[in-house]
């Protein structure tokens, strides 16, 4: 039979993802569990202010925004497989690619894959008590799942992305409408209570802290690109999936967290914190539609885990498959399955870390280690615009960043400023997260010297 579906030259791969297949992606692995219970964090860090957690929320996706246009231009510039990993190495060294590409292997992507099995089945805890041990065994279950499905190839994983992206905003919008209209509490939206007072610089290490804590569920769109080798037309396509799946997403987050705050009285939240209960998206379901709203939201929370683990499986093993282009991971890698076009050794072993992972950490360990070393790698990679646009001046760019450089320039100095804050807020989180790239330079080193002392191969980019 006569295999229709157009392939890359270069790599084998199937172009099957379109518009709204690249925004579901990014909306899919971005949307999850996360909006239901970090807007507790925010509005903790916030010192318990709802017109500035709201604030930081925005803020959060005003960088989310502007990280993503940087992005958007290097993916339209560069639709090839392995995103990120791929722009670091050619704009500043094979070792600093390596890293990220190691970082993801064994700390941000597989623990992110880890991380929200446990999640998902965590959020059943409530129905069926459930061990430590069972709540493991049933999130190694899940991924062994989800891992078989992309076996099916990427238009059949594309699809099921699509399905639970519209699954999980039902539930959102129904807590969005229904809290606007139907909640009474009084809201004061200003910035600083007159009742807590703080300093300016205060005041700027507040929304700086609260913001970190919100980047974590906008946490996603960065990996779009490591699939734009496989996109119909990704030069025009990835740059608009990022962009308004990003400002569609800061909208939801935004209100999201408004109807909240227009349902549960501020000092009812803090109780509910203080007793550990964190989710608040599912208390205004119930409070709204009693046991109806109740597994609405939990149903809809459900879908979103799924969907954003399902992205996860399907986008990181081809940052491993680009790698191993390169030398620079084992050449198992970029072997692609002989009928479904995808990096099946890559995509096990991804599932096997995770497993290991899942086993050994749990859920609020594995979130900690994750968000420092991701947010720090993304704002290289911003740079790395910067970087390219020198290094590279002759280099087709279908789409650039809005405002140019300033652009790029300001979206790095709130990047700094939030890492710093993040790192003096949370030292031993962040320290932990560094340990790792540590580790994948010296792992970098035995590959180049496995490779002859041959470094990064650098496709002609001019």
């Amino acid at each position: 039979m006569k295999n229709d579906s157009p392939t890359t030259e270069s790599s084998g791969f199937k172009k099957e993802i379109g518009l709204f297949g690249g925004i579901s992606l990014v909306a899919g692995m971005t949307i999850g569990s996360g909006i239901y219970y970090l807007g507790s964090y925010v509005l903790q860090r916030s010192n318990m202010s709802m017109g500035m957690a709201l604030l930081c929320w925005v803020i959060g996706g005003i960088i989310s925004i502007l990280g993503g246009l940087c992005f958007a231009e290097l993916g339209a510039s560069m639709p090839i497989a392995g995103g990120m990993t791929i722009y670091l190495s050619k704009a500043y060294s094979p070792a600093v690619g390596f890293i990220n590409g190691f970082c993801l292997l064994f700390l941000n992507g597989s623990g992110s894959i880890a991380a929200l099995s446990i999640a998902f089945v965590t959020a059943f805890n409530v129905l069926i008590p459930m061990s430590d041990i069972m709540i493991k065994l049933l999130a190694v279950c899940l991924i062994l799942l989800l891992t078989a499905l992309n076996f099916k190839g990427v238009k059949v994983a594309s699809m099921f992305q699509n399905f639970t992206m519209v699954a999980r905003i039902i539930p959102l919008f129904l807590i969005i409408i229904l809290g606007i209209t139907m909640g009474h509490e009084t809201l004061n939206l200003s910035i600083i209570p007159d009742d807590n007072p703080v300093s300016i610089s205060g005041m700027i290490t507040m929304i700086a802290f609260a913001t970190f804590a919100s980047l974590w569920a906008y946490e996603g769109w960065t990996n779009l690109n490591t699939v734009a080798e496989e996109m119909k037309n990704p030069k025009r396509d990835l740059p608009l999936s990022i962009i308004i799946s990003l400002a569609f997403i800061t909208i939801v987050y935004t209100l999201f967290n408004f109807a909240v705050y227009k349902v549960l009285p501020a000092g009812e939240i803090a109780d509910m914190m203080e007793s550990g209960n964190i989710y608040l998206g599912s208390e205004v379901a119930s409070r709204l539609m009693g046991n109806l709203g109740f597994y609405v939201v939990l149903i809809g929370m459900s879908v979103g885990i799924i969907g954003t683990i399902n992205g996860d499986v399907l986008t990181f093993p081809r940052t491993y498959y680009a790698m191993a282009m390169e030398g620079y991971f084992p050449q198992s890698f970029k072997k692609l399955h002989p009928k479904y076009s995808i990096p099946h050794v890559a995509t096990i072993v991804q599932a096997i870390i995770s497993i290991i992972l899942v086993m050994m950490r749990n859920l609020e360990q594995l979130t900690g280690l994750v968000i420092f070393t991701s947010a720090a790698l993304n704002m290289l990679a911003i740079a790395a615009v910067l970087v390219f646009r020198k290094k590279y001046p002759d280099l087709e760019r279908p789409y650039k960043v809005w405002g140019g450089a300033p652009t790029v320039i300001i979206t790095l100095i709130v990047f700094s400023i939030l890492l710093i804050n993040e790192l003096v807020s949370d030292p031993v989180n962040s320290l932990i997260g560094l340990i790792v790239p540590i580790i994948g330079y010296f792992s970098y080193l035995y590959f180049k010297k496995k490779n002859g002392g041959a470094d990064y191969r650098g496709d002609n980019l001019e």
